[in-house]
Order: structure tokens, then C-alpha cells, then sequence
């Protein structure tokens, strides 16, 4: 089946940037056309690049806006448990305290390197 012909009237400017454009290899004037067209009632390629945009950057603020809270609910449990800890934790004795500094420092390079070991297998981005 044949398919159908349209016979329209161009402003010079257009048809001139039509015909420079069909004589590129693999173009012609009836796919460029007819690309065109499909553009013209596709709703979605209708939409303007900033309408596009403003709905990735809404998608992204909400992830942002997620993330900040998920940071803030982290900060507040550590500040918590912190301040809970320094509460309950007795002062040491005068001859307690070179020792339990020692042992204090052994701990808190334990828990450097396992946290190094941990970032060093994450992703990078």
C-alpha cells in the first residue's frame, strides 16, 4: 500500500535549511519530515528541555532532602550516645589513668584502621 503524499508551503528560510539538511548522507526530506512530525505529537518530546530538567532537579532535591535527614537522625544518635557515655563513665584513679590511656589508645587505632578498611572497599564516585 502506497503511502500517502502532503503537499505543504515552506518559508524560504525553512525550505532552504530543509534541503541543506537532506542532502547530508542518510537524510532525506521525507525523514526529516517525517521525524519532525513524530516530535510534533510525542507529548513527551513536545516538553521543553526545562520542563525536563526541572522535574530531575526535583527528583534530586528530594533525594537530597532524604539524605540531609538521614544524616541529621546519624548526628543526633552518636551525639546521644556520646553525651550518654560521658555521663556514666566514672573518672579513673590517678594511678588508673596512664594505663587505661594506653589501652584507650590501642582501642581508637583498632577502630581507625577497621574503619579505613571499610572506606577503602566502598566505590569510589
Amino acid at each position: 500500500m502506497p503511502r500517502p503524499r502532503v503537499h505543504i508551503r515552506l518559508p524560504t528560510n525553512l525550505h532552504a535549511r530543509l534541503c541543506e539538511e537532506a542532502g547530508k548522507p542518510g537524510a532525506s526530506k521525507a525523514k526529516i519530515v517525517e521525524a519532525a512530525l513524530s516530535s510534533w505529537f510525542d507529548p513527551e518530546a513536545r516538553q521543553s528541555l526545562e520542563d525536563r530538567l526541572l522535574v530531575r532537579l526535583d527528583r534530586f532535591d528530594e533525594r537530597q532532602s532524604g539524605i540531609e535527614r538521614d544524616v541529621a537522625f546519624t548526628f543526633e544518635v552518636l551525639t546521644q550516645y556520646i553525651l550518654y557515655w560521658l555521663a556514666r563513665t566514672e573518672p579513673l584513679p590517678d594511678g588508673e589513668r596512664d594505663a587505661a590511656q594506653a589501652l584507650g589508645q590501642r582501642r581508637f587505632d583498632h577502630f581507625i584502621d577497621q574503619v579505613a578498611r571499610k572506606l577503602a572497599d566502598v566505590p569510589q564516585r
